[in-house]
């Protein structure tokens, strides 16, 4: 089975139609073999979207947001309609995973979207939203270099919101970030999984820490 975090997957496309029904947003979206949940809303990412639907909090945002791993859009695409006036960008280092998000954001009409590697991002960008359902299985090392790379693009005043089943240590994963210096908050547990928000200023002695 190929790895969805491969730059170029090497299973042959087969595209398919997933069902977005979100209280704010109903969408049919692209998706295919190769990306991460390529047949069905992943349920982390379905609470993530959930708890966001009625939060004022995650909606008019300006400026730079991030979706990290965006796979076929599903993240990139509701942010995007619920902050119209920010910029989105669909970060991923699956090919396959941003040109789906591309096709995605404009057949949902939505010019707010840009798709990027990791690479691409200048590094002048920060951002004031970040979410993401991060790639726990890619192993702790890569997992914790990945998430302090982007969580150090965070804005003064921004906020990271990430999904964590609990059985894949959702808990141990929100006291790391707190050792690296920022504020975790555990702000919801749906379905098995924890919803935290993450936010810059916890223990500022810590930061650096292992």
């Amino acid at each position: 089975m190929p790895h969805y975090f491969d730059e170029v997957p090497d299973v042959a496309s087969r595209p398919g139609t997933i069902r977005l029904r979100l209280a704010d947003l109903a969408a049919d979206l692209v998706s295919d073999r190769g990306v991460f949940s390529a047949t069905r809303l992943d349920p982390g990412t379905a609470a993530l979207l959930e708890a966001g639907a009625s939060a004022t909090s995650e909606h008019d945002l300006e400026g730079n947001l991030l979706d990290l791993g965006c796979g076929y859009g599903p993240v990139a695409c509701t942010v995007a309609h619920r902050n119209p006036r920010a910029t989105v960008w669909a970060l991923d280092v699956n090919r396959r995973a941003l040109e789906l998000t591309g096709r995605n954001a404009l057949r949902l009409g939505l010019t707010n979207v840009v798709t990027s590697t990791p690479e691409e991002v200048p590094q002048a960008v920060f951002f004031e939203g970040i979410w993401s359902n991060p790639p726990i299985r890619i192993g702790k090392p890569a997992l914790q270099e990945l998430l302090r790379t982007w969580l150090d693009r965070l804005a003064d005043t921004g906020t990271a919101r990430l999904v964590v089943a609990r059985n894949l240590g959702a808990d141990s994963l929100a006291g790391w970030l707190e050792l690296q210096g920022f504020r975790v908050d555990r702000y919801a547990s749906k379905r098995g999984y924890r919803l935290l928000a993450v936010r810059n200023g916890g223990n500022p002695a810590a930061v650096g820490a292992s």
